[in-house]
């Protein structure tokens, strides 16, 4: 039988904020492979392109905005009207930033959705058109032809003596299937020896359990760890030429991934999130007046009883035996009243003597 933990409170009682804290099992339930690892070869790819919305009512970009009225002209010279650029003042155009996310195995003649961003001093681009716009990748080759009404979700409304009311950010639009795609980016998994997983968080026990699952499953040692993230997997030979069946046979497999005891706190918000193999070594505390008594006790059906108690005594000093958890002492903390400001400092200060077993991460 464990002696009693005892430590004492921490902080004074002050006004009560809202505090989070999840407490996550120190052996986390399994999940599919398809939720913990990627495929290496099926991603996206990111478009750009500049181009101009038309039809604004007076809320477009400025005169000073010379990479607008030079797109204009420019692209009024491609459309036979010759014109000058410096006789060019109209405020019904603003020129915009196009991004689109190409997805993959997307075919041409699908369409994909786009966001527009203004570049210039337009005020809105509430009821525009965007003019049609190639969008390009890295490599400088045109994927998609974006064109379409712009949707910012939102409105402004000016009054006669320059009040304004606004909802919603009205420089930035969405045009929904607003490009349609002219290229394609090839990728086959046909006659391929090896499919290559990728994690989506590097640990060297998460990647071992994701071999030996594959293993399992397939009766053989096909799957091998390249590092700390990445599992090459054999093709069987009856899954020869059918490897889709086989990336979505492994897709299903239950893999239960292991995590470095980690404590995540946002100032902003005092939000703390804490793993539940979180463990603290042996120091003392002390500070105030009211006491935190925890104790456990081994044994019965139910392994573990907790009994948590408030009280004052004289004495400060807390002695703390190694191996405590600390969400015991922080739910005993919140039970009381904590603060998350409050708490976020006595975790640093934990953090701080060396006393805290686990990463601490500040958001």
């Amino acid at each position: 039988m464990n002696k009693p933990i005892q430590s004492r409170k921490i902080i004074p009682l002050l006004t009560l904020l809202c505090f989070v804290l999840f407490s996550v099992p120190q052996e986390c339930e399994a999940s599919r492979l398809k939720d913990l690892a990627s495929v290496k070869g099926v991603r996206s790819n990111q478009l750009v392109g500049y181009g101009l919305v038309v039809g604004l009512e007076g809320t477009g970009d400025g005169n000073k905005a010379t990479f607008t009225t030079q797109a204009m002209a420019n692209m009024l010279e491609n459309m036979g009207v010759h014109v000058n650029q410096n006789d060019l003042k109209v405020k019904n155009v603003a020129g915009v930033m196009i991004t689109a996310s190409l997805p993959p195995f997307v075919k041409i003649g699908q369409t994909i959705d786009v966001t527009l961003s203004s570049l210039g001093d337009a005020d809105s681009l509430q009821g525009g058109t965007l003019v049609a716009t190639p969008l390009k990748a890295l490599d400088g080759k045109v994927y998609g032809m974006a064109q379409g009404p712009v949707s910012i979700g939102g409105f402004e409304v000016k009054g006669v003596f320059d009040q304004k009311v606004q909802k919603n950010h009205t420089t930035v639009g969405l045009i929904p299937n607003g490009a349609t795609v002219e290229r394609e980016v090839p990728v086959s998994f046909s006659g391929k020896e090896s499919i290559f997983l990728n994690l989506n968080r590097a640990d060297f026990t998460t990647v071992t359990r994701t071999v030996k699952a594959i293993n399992g499953f397939l009766n053989g040692s096909f799957a091998k760890s390249l590092d700390g993230a990445t599992v090459e997997v054999k093709v069987p030979e009856e899954y020869s030429n059918n490897e889709i069946f086989l990336i979505a046979a492994l897709e299903e497999l239950e893999i239960a991934p292991d995590n470095r005891a980690r404590v995540i706190i946002n100032e902003r918000t005092g939000t703390v999130v804490l793993g539940g193999n979180v463990r603290i070594a042996e120091l003392a505390l002390t500070h105030g007046d009211l006491s935190i008594s925890v104790s456990r006790q081994w044994g019965g059906s139910r392994g573990a009883d907790e009994d948590i108690k408030v009280g004052e005594e004289a004495n400060k000093l807390i002695h703390m035996p190694p191996g405590v958890s600390l969400g015991d002492l922080v739910k005993a903390l919140n039970s009381l009243g904590a603060t998350p400001r409050d708490l976020v400092a006595i975790l640093q200060s934990i953090k701080a003597s060396g006393a805290l077993q686990a990463e601490l991460e500040i958001i």
